[in-house]
């Protein structure tokens, strides 16, 4: 039965990468696999165990799913609510400059789309980002650099917080890292993104304006986006003060958000519970599929072989290639994968392979879901053309990477 399991898992994995020529959306298949593999374990008891092991085995996951589920639907709804506003286009409008050199709107670009995806998620925070871009008039070459770059901030923004990242906040739930632990990635990820926005600006003379359209931002929009934000510092602060889970703390938060809109003067906001609706369930279920996934491989004993290699090579530099198998292999499964399997790292290697598999994706257009979303609204953008930019985004990684060594190893006694 483990040889059946494994192969099912292989299956689906396979369908994870294959997505755009299979047609089928990951979170069908990795849902039905991973409940299926379930089901197999139970009627075919993995290695001779009880019913009552693979129960509490079963439980244990689902434990770490709903902790993880119930964060991002948190966080989610707060992003759905401000974003069918048109709170979050409102307020990029009123950032941006009438007028800008093509260099300076690189930076202001970088700057925007890492900022941005700190908070929100990394699916807003590109479509966002290649709004702005496609709204300007600009060469193919040119355009596709600002895509570039914008995949590689929207994964950097997101790795130093609980709120911008999965595979950051996975790893820290499993207590390998702290809050504080996490801040540190901060100025490392943020150098590499004006690494990449350095490189892929020098070539670049001309000046671009921007169309003002001046949209009004409604005082009780403002007053949930604080609310957000709030929540946001009250949960970090919150976890390093109290210990008090992050997901807690959110749940509290928009609890806040629902009753406070509700107060509101506009009448649409009474309905504020709705705008759960428009989380992107597709993403969570895909979350789902995949843990149910990584967790029966561990139960199995697969992820062993994620420890042997642990055990025979130095973890700075296994870290730093899991960086490059997350751009091949979807980074959530591999860092699931890799918690699974129990590997002993000191704290600023857990916070290095943080950063590799939250940036790593970068490297290629389809490791990330911030690659797979510019690619659907930029048409020139593909498999190659962003591979042009692959000296520059190695290079990039690697700074933000050795970056992060020096500085956790220096902030870390």
């Amino acid at each position: 039965m483990n040889t059946v399991i494994l192969i099912l898992v292989i299956i689906s994995f396979l369908m994870i990468i294959t997505e755009d020529i299979i047609h089928i959306n990951k979170a069908k298949t990795t849902l039905f696999i991973g409940t299926l593999c379930w089901m197999l374990a139970f009627i075919f008891p993995i290695n001779n165990s009880l019913t009552s092991n693979t129960t509490h085995q079963l439980n244990e996951n689902l434990l770490e799913i709903a902790t993880l589920w119930l964060f991002l639907m948190s966080a989610m709804t707060f992003v759905a609510y401000l974003n069918s506003k048109g709170f979050i286009s409102a307020l990029v409008q009123r950032i941006l400059p009438k007028q800008i050199s093509e260099r300076g709107l690189m930076f202001v670009i970088a700057i925007f789309a890492f900022v941005f995806s700190s908070f929100a998620d990394n699916v807003t925070a590109t479509l966002v980002s290649i709004a702005v871009v496609m709204n300007l008039q600009l060469e193919v070459k040119k355009r596709l650099k600002y895509a570039t770059l914008i995949i590689f901030s929207v994964n950097s923004g997101g790795v130093s917080l609980i709120t911008g990242d999965v595979t950051t906040l996975m790893i820290f739930l499993e207590d390998k890292v702290t809050i504080a632990n996490l801040l540190i990635l901060v100025v490392p990820s943020f150098l590499g993104v004006l690494t990449l926005a350095t490189l892929l600006s020098m070539k670049l003379t001309g000046e671009v304006e921007l169309a003002q359209t001046r949209i009004k931002i409604d005082r009780s929009d403002i007053i949930i986006a604080v609310i957000f934000v709030l929540t946001i510092s009250a949960t970090l602060l919150a976890n390093v003060l109290f210990q008090i889970p992050p997901v807690l703390t959110f749940l509290f938060g928009l609890s806040v958000m629902f009753l406070v809109a509700n107060m509101l003067p506009n009448k649409n906001n009474k309905d504020a519970l709705n705008y759960i609706r428009e989380v992107e369930y597709d993403a969570l279920l895909f979350f789902l599929g995949v843990l149910l996934l990584v967790g029966i491989l561990k139960e199995i004993g697969v992820l062993n072989g994620f420890t042997q290699l642990y055990q025979h090579f130095p973890a700075i530099g296994v870290n730093y290639l899991v960086g490059f198998m997350s751009s091949v292999i979807d980074n959530v499964p591999l860092t699931a994968a890799l918690l699974k399997s129990e590997v002993e790292m000191k704290t600023t290697e857990w916070l290095m392979l943080t950063y590799a598999t939250g940036v790593g994706g970068s490297i290629l257009v389809i490791g990330s879901a911030a690659g797979i979303i510019a690619m659907s609204k930029i048409k020139e953008l593909n498999f190659i053309s962003y591979l042009r930019n692959a000296f520059y985004l190695i290079t990039a990684y690697t700074v933000g990477y050795v970056g992060v060594y020096f500085a956790a190893n220096w902030l870390i006694a």
